[in-house]
């Protein structure tokens, strides 16, 4: 619909409708103004084999003056560019371990595991974690909205994210043209955002994150914060699928925080998905085994990015 209530039935509807959506977003989400003119240098902190794959610790300034590290792991022969898939963590103490295979179950370990598959894959920390080892996301929060009043945290995980797409295009292993974002829990909040606003982003899987502002704790300030439950607050998230479409998102559930309960969102999102013509990449996957990442679901997320970003 448009923003008098009828019908947009063509995509140069949809375009006018679509930039007000991103704008009424942004505006919301009151992202702070840095430029971001080149990705940062990358120091190195460790380099590591873990078998096939080459696995690197690296630290990076993601604001001026605040820096950040994150785990680049790739393939440890050379060959033609590869795709790459930007990988968040969910929330666990040890952060970054998680996604790059040194701490956790295997099952989460999403960066090591695409990186044997033959993806370049990095697994950035989130700003809530003052180190990679653990959270503190009411005194980070805190720390953020001292240099930036007003932003909201999302805000500041969008640009963390934004930021690390622009190390990963830019390593000379990875084909900008072939970008994907997956992410659990936490993660899978942060990759929703960052396909809404980020078009490089050509396939993303977002896994219980909760799709809908009343499904977690979207509220929290480290988040969008309270407004959202309040009732001048009238947008959903199946407006960012919208920003989204036509590229290709999977969510999925496991009846916690997403589930059949999410249907709705991506069945909202759908006529905008058929205006773009051809097949529509948008979809639900319940795997109704809770808060978790079964084997079925890495079957799920290894298709879908062998489909959308092949090799």
């Amino acid at each position: 619909m448009d923003s008098a209530g009828q019908p947009i039935t063509t995509p140069e509807q949809w375009q006018r409708r679509r930039a007000e959506i991103r704008a009424e977003w942004l505006a919301f989400l009151r992202p702070f103004s840095q430029s971001r003119p080149t990705p940062p240098a990358l120091e190195t902190l460790s380099n590591e084999p873990v078998g096939d794959v080459l696995r690197q610790r690296v630290r990076y300034e993601v604001e001026p003056g605040c820096f950040t590290e994150a785990y680049v792991l790739k393939p440890a022969h050379t060959g033609p560019k590869r795709p790459a898939v930007a990988v968040f963590h969910s929330t666990v103490a040890y952060s970054i371990h998680q996604p790059g295979g040194v701490e956790g179950p295997p099952e989460t370990a999403f960066g090591l595991k695409l990186a044997r598959q033959g993806y370049v894959t990095l697994c950035p920390r989130n700003f809530l974690w003052p180190d990679n080892e653990h959270i503190d996301a009411e005194s980070e929060t805190r720390r953020f909205q001292e240099r930036h009043p007003g932003s909201r945290g999302m805000a500041k995980m969008l640009w963390d994210a934004q930021v690390a797409m622009d190390i990963l295009a830019g390593l000379p292993e990875v084909d900008p043209q072939r970008l994907g974002a997956v992410g659990h829990s936490l993660g899978a909040k942060e990759v929703l955002y960052l396909a809404a606003f980020d078009e490089r982003i050509r396939a993303t899987v977002s896994s219980e994150g909760g799709i809908g502002t009343g499904f977690s704790n979207w509220d929290a300030p480290w988040y969008l914060g309270p407004e959202v439950k309040q009732p001048a607050f009238t947008h959903e998230h199946h407006e960012l699928l919208g920003l989204i479409a036509p590229r290709a998102f999977l969510l999925i559930g496991g009846d916690s925080a997403d589930g059949d309960q999410s249907w709705p969102f991506i069945e909202a999102a759908l006529p905008v998905y058929h205006l773009a013509g051809g097949p529509s990449r948008i979809g639900l996957y319940n795997h109704k085994q809770g808060h978790s990442v079964p084997v079925d679901a890495e079957r799920r997320i290894d298709e879908w990015f062998q489909t959308d970003l092949p090799g």
